[in-house]
């Protein structure tokens, strides 16, 4: 995804203008380090159940003060410094956007995605 093109894309929307105060933007990254033991990881493996991003997606879209999210995951074989995960969430204020962008990364990475870390 190219995040600068998404965002120049969201701000056409009829009432972005209007309702827009804060957009937050999530970029993950494969780490060359295992987050459990911190063991070298030499690629990843990574399945997305995409509809259940897109209904997670939909869910967080609908809150109070969001005005869009975009989620794109991916799926297939990494290696590190690969892009996993794009997430860009619009809304009014912070108190809204921070806490939407956080709650729904922790929901899609536990809920829609599992991983498989290997040393080569």
């Amino acid at each position: 995804m190219d995040i600068s093109k998404k965002i120049a894309e969201l701000k056409t929307i009829p009432g972005f203008r209007e309702n827009v105060g804060m957009i937050l933007v999530h970029n993950g990254v494969v780490r060359a380090w295992s987050r459990k033991d911190k063991s070298k990881v030499g690629r990843i493996k990574i399945e997305v159940d995409q509809d259940k991003v897109e209904a997670i997606r939909a869910e967080f879209e609908a809150r109070p003060g969001i005005f869009k999210v975009v989620a794109e995951a991916r799926s297939g074989e990494y290696v590190p410094g690969d892009d996993l995960l794009f997430l860009i969430v619009a809304g009014d204020i912070r108190e809204n956007v921070k806490p939407a962008l956080s709650e729904l990364l922790d929901r899609i990475k536990s809920e829609a995605v599992s991983k498989q870390e290997l040393a080569q």
